[in-house]
Formats: structure tokens, sequence, C-alpha cells
């Protein structure tokens, strides 16, 4: 089966909690957009705040790979909140990136004044063009990259 590359929309602090257990979920724990996932498959969280009641983010905060085809539930028989989740693999070097410097070049937003209007619904699917250019945006430069660029000394 082909890779997929997916984007779902969660605020900073959900993301990295479940980059912290190497989950993914999505959609308030719904099982739906988990089950079109593969194992492989790309997974890139854009971040709108910071958390729930929080300040405007608009980066992109985790970065990684579906590590298994099994969707499970979380929780216990006695929590009524019971979310439906993946196991993920993240890129540990990956640091938040803002979306705005590549909305010209991503396909989703790319000559659409309204592309933040699809993210409502929670988890999209990407190319793997826009995949790999969000990809390059989070890597971390190498302490050679920094001192050539005069951060370095």
């Amino acid at each position: 089966m082909a890779i997929r590359y997916w984007m779902g929309v969660v605020q900073r602090e959900h993301v990295r909690r479940g980059v912290e257990l190497g989950i993914a979920q999505a959609n308030h724990g719904s099982r739906a957009a988990l089950e079109q996932m593969g194992e492989a498959d790309g997974i890139v969280y854009y971040s709108p705040k910071t958390d729930i009641e929080g300040e405007p983010l608009k980066a992109f905060a985790a970065i990684g790979r579906i590590a298994d085809g099994t969707v499970f539930q979380a929780g216990s028989a006695s929590s009524d909140f019971r979310p439906w989740r993946r196991k993920a693999d993240y890129e540990a070097d990956a640091e938040e990136a803002p979306i705005r410097p590549l909305l010209a070049v991503l396909d989703f937003s790319r000559d659409n004044p309204n592309w933040g209007y699809q993210l409502r619904r929670g988890m999209i699917e990407i190319s793997k063009h826009d995949f790999e250019v969000i990809r390059r945006q989070m890597r971390r430069t190498s302490p050679d990259e920094r001192w050539r660029s005069g951060g370095v000394q």
C-alpha cells in the first residue's frame, strides 16, 4: 500500500503530550481519521494555539511516522474519555516552524486565501511535497550551518 501523509490540527500542549507518549490522536480521540492511516504514513501536527485558552502559535509542532497498523483505545473502563490512538515515532530533532513562510509553497495553501477553512476538519491528507517541505523547515540546523551563517563564533 502506498504511503500517505496527514496533517492534524491540535493545540501545542496536546501535541507535546502525544510526542511524549509516542502516540497519534486526532479529532478529540475519534477513531475514523486514525483508521485511514497506515504503517509508515507521515504525520505532522499544526498548532494554531499554544493550548486551549492559549496564545496564537500558527506553527508546525511535531512530525513523524505512524509506527504500526493498530488503532487502540486508551484510558480505563472507569473513565468517560477513552480516545482512540495509534503508535507514532516522532523526529526528536524537529523544531517548531511557523506556517506563514510556507503558505505560498504548500499545495494545500498555495493560491488559496481560505486555506485555513479545511483545517477545521481536524485531520487532512496532504501531499508528499507538503510533508517534505514542512519536514525540511522543522529540521535543526547543524553547528556547521550555524557557524557559516554567523550564528556561532
